[in-house]
């Protein structure tokens, strides 16, 4: 029996997306580990888990959802987020409700193409980096990416609300 190429992963929303805007991104394949993370991830690719983005579908008191971008080694302060963006207060979403506003499942969210419109917010040091490596919409699937790409297709607005882990 042939071994799967795991070189070439099938197009996602979020590859379609990027395919549609001519955005160059190379893609890295890794095997998933149920909440294994950025940590995982960043371990298996030799990557620098700080370069490692997490995409994060968190809601405001309203039940709101928004999207956050966040460096793979740290947490993000919800305090600091609702204050940066106007809030009473901001709370993850649980993984179901989180798959549904995003039409990904957790631990394979892209904030690209998301079923749902919602706000999106990345940590500010994030766009100081010269590539990042973000989820492409699949388990074990991520995307290194120019991360002005973030502002520039999501209006991803700076923030402040970093912790480090």
């Amino acid at each position: 029996m042939a071994k799967k190429d795991k070189s070439h992963v099938s197009e996602t929303p979020a590859t379609q997306l990027l395919k549609a805007h001519k955005v160059p991104f190379t893609e890295l394949v890794y095997d998933y580990v149920e909440h294994g993370g950025s940590g995982e991830s960043s371990r298996q690719l030799g990557l620098d888990e700080h370069l490692v983005v997490k995409t994060l579908i968190m809601q405001d008191q309203d039940a709101k959802p928004l999207i956050i971008l966040m460096h793979g080694d740290c947490t993000v302060s919800t305090k600091n987020l609702a204050r940066e963006i106007g809030a009473k207060s901001v709370q993850p979403c649980p993984p179901e409700v989180a798959n549904r506003h995003s039409g990904y499942l957790v631990g394979g969210t892209s904030p690209f193409a998301t079923r749902r419109a919602m706000p999106v917010f990345i940590e500010a040091s994030i766009l100081d980096l010269p590539r990042i490596t973000i989820n492409g919409g699949r388990r074990g699937y991520l995307l290194q990416i120019d991360p002005q790409v973030c502002v520039q297709l999501l209006n991803a607005r700076p923030v402040h609300c970093a912790l480090a882990k």
